[in-house]
């Protein structure tokens, strides 16, 4: 056709202006017309084909990169659970059983050990300087026990306890204070402390009785009730 383009048209063998066109050329228009329908169907089937491609090596590639996670067993890919140990079991149940159904007897027991123990604080107390000991035992307006004792005295480990026992007993009525002499050195040789244990007790700032060593739970009672009077 590139060859024939290039004659004039009066050249062609069969041409006129007013006739149709020759045969060769409507044939050569016929093959491309089939050659350009077969193109494109060429086309749209090399289209189906490179996307079925594609969609198949995404799937490959989704399944090689799972592949690692599916050999690892389940157990191993969860999150570890760590269980309380046996121990704590029953201290658990009796907290969760608080807000529900809790013995009244139990509740009661719980109270009252509670206000037992603020009571031995509220009404016990360590002296922390001199001043301290100027505000809070010469200026009470309650009986105070001095108790003077020390970190490596026996007896003290034993007397103190009880003395707090007792006094805890008098509901508010006395307060004890505590001086450690090895700290309070000025308290001590103001008060003449030659020993420990050594209880003092104070009304209105002022050394009323004293004792020195260990006393049963009776004699410190005792000294107590002398201390707080009718």
């Amino acid at each position: 056709l590139r060859q024939r383009a290039s004659f004039p048209a009066n050249h062609l063998p069969g041409f006129s202006r007013t006739s149709s066109r020759p045969p060769f050329i409507e044939a050569a228009f016929t093959k491309i017309r089939f050659c350009s329908q077969s193109a494109g169907r060429l086309l749209q089937s090399s289209a189906s084909l490179a996307r079925a491609a594609l969609e198949g090596s995404c799937k490959m590639a989704q399944k090689l990169l799972l592949r690692p996670f599916r050999s690892i067993p389940v157990k191993h890919l969860s999150v570890p659970h760590r269980s309380l140990p046996s121990s704590l079991l029953p201290r658990v149940s009796r907290c969760t059983t608080l807000s529900g159904s809790f013995p009244a007897a139990a509740a009661r027991a719980v109270n009252t050990r509670t206000f037992s123990t603020s009571q031995v604080f509220r009404d016990t107390f360590n002296v922390q300087d001199g001043d301290d000991f100027q505000d809070r035992v010469l200026k009470s307006q309650k009986p105070v026990v001095v108790d003077f004792h020390a970190q490596w005295c026996g007896p003290c480990k034993i007397l103190g306890p009880r003395l707090e026992k007792m006094v805890a007993k008098q509901k508010g009525k006395v307060l004890m204070a505590k001086v450690d002499i090895d700290d309070h050195t000025d308290l001590a040789l103001e008060y003449e402390v030659s020993a420990v244990p050594t209880v003092l007790a104070l009304k209105n700032g002022n050394v009323v009785d004293k004792f020195v060593g260990i006393k049963d739970e009776d004699q410190l009672e005792a000294f107590l009730k002398k201390l707080i009077g009718p």
